[in-house]
């Protein structure tokens, strides 16, 4: 350990965590009201100590087979856990289901004990502002406020205080773990995007890249945590997936090989709405999945507005986005085809009886500005057109969807 890189305290606290997570699972079994909590609780804090460990700490090779361990055997022991409950006790089954959780906390003990102590090479600490940044705050409101509105339109009215706190706490955790980690994944663009990304946190220097996995990685076991306790599985699986899809797939993937990307990659942004109904209903139905469509169309028109405005900044990075690679006019028309199509998905809510009079002219008037607004950037594609743009696709987002949130309120 003296020659490798010495564990953040975020990863130290995921592996103390994941320790004791683990041992409420053993030490309590089947007996525990919560055990379905318990155990998701310990496996997503063990996940998200394995994914630290193994990408940011990978020649700390105490680390990576202690936390291996802790988490391959604990997968096991659910499997071995499950077959005991659908097919009766068994003693065998028992004493290996009992024993690999025995070990399982071991490794884990063993880990935490490694991630804790001292020695190895110490990032310089880095200061919290910076932290915040990774986080990408403005993002993660407007993130906040569609979720919010999946969670009042499913809930059919204002959510009790603790389902909203846990929901929106969850999905905050969520969001800002996957962007600490688009930081992480992008660091290498962001120095050659300009003033706009060059002074990041992780693209300066100012935040240690394996801060920053660490970082992100622990706000997403976190949320996965919060949500599986305070909501349901299905909210918390919808949250995590999310955010692995805009890393794995957006960031890591479609941003720099396609100009189909934020298309594509517009999923992850849609999913805080659809989290927020899981929340409030624990089922995935059709107005979910509105929910999703009204966001993952809000998406193209909105960033590609932006791309309009920073295109240089992507081509010095090399990163294909639609104005790059097709031009402003052709990106222009582009942005009115997709604004058709989400006006028109606006107004499906309203057909499936989700909502009212209240949304329906919200959707009009704020459909109608958007559409003006589009076609005059066709028209002349000019940076002030492209800025109007971008600036009130922000505002109509949030405005449709507290339309959404006030519609079940009115009598």
């Amino acid at each position: 350990m003296s020659g490798a890189p010495r564990p953040g305290s975020w990863l130290r606290l995921l592996a103390v965590s994941a320790a004791f997570a683990t041992a409420v699972v053993v030490v309590t079994g089947p007996w525990s009201r919560s055990h379905e909590a318990s155990v998701l609780t310990a496996l997503g804090l063990l996940a998200g100590v394995w994914l630290s460990v193994w990408f940011g700490h990978r020649a700390s090779r105490g680390l990576v087979w202690t936390s291996s361990v802790a988490l391959g055997l604990f997968v096991v022991q659910i499997g071995i856990g499950g077959i005991v409950a659908l097919g009766g006790e068994s003693t065998v089954a028992l004493a290996l289901h009992v024993g690999l959780g025995a070990v399982s906390l071991a490794a884990a003990a063993v880990t935490a004990g490694l991630a804790v102590r001292r020695g190895g090479v110490v990032a310089p600490p880095a200061p919290w502002r910076d932290y915040v940044t990774l986080t990408k705050p403005r993002i993660m409101s407007l993130l906040l406020l569609t979720g919010a509105g999946g969670l009042v339109l499913g809930e059919g009215g204002l959510p009790a205080l603790g389902l909203t706190l846990a929901t929106l706490g969850g999905l905050a955790l969520a969001c800002g773990g996957a962007s600490a980690l688009n930081h992480y994944l992008d660091r290498d663009i962001d120095k050659l995007m300009g003033e706009r990304t060059q002074a990041r946190p992780v693209a300066s220097g100012r935040v240690a890249p394996a801060r920053a996995l660490e970082f992100g990685l622990a706000l997403l076991a976190l949320s996965f945590v919060c949500l599986v306790v305070f909501a349901n599985v299905l909210a918390a699986v919808l949250a995590i997936f999310g955010g692995a899809f805009y890393v794995l797939v957006y960031t890591r993937w479609l941003k720099r090989t396609t100009p189909q990307n934020i298309v594509i990659g517009g999923a992850a942004g849609a999913i805080p709405p659809v989290v927020g109904w899981a929340a409030a209903t624990g089922n995935l139905t059709l107005p979910a999945l509105l929910l999703f469509l009204i966001v993952f169309f809000w998406t193209p028109p909105h960033f590609w507005a932006l791309a309009l405005l920073i295109r240089r900044n992507y081509e010095a990075a090399g990163v294909p986005m639609l104005p790059v690679v097709r031009g402003d006019r052709e990106t222009a028309r582009a942005i009115v085809r997709y604004s058709v199509v989400m006006v028109a998905i606006t107004l499906l809510p309203v057909l499936a009886r989700t909502v009212g009079a209240v949304y329906l002219a919200s959707a009009l008037v704020l459909g109608a500005l958007f559409l003006w607004l589009a076609v005059a950037l066709a028209r002349s594609t000019t940076p002030v057109a492209a800025r109007r743009l971008f600036t009130y696709s922000l505002a109509y987002l949030a405005l449709l969807f507290v339309a959404l949130a006030v519609d079940p309120l009115v009598v």
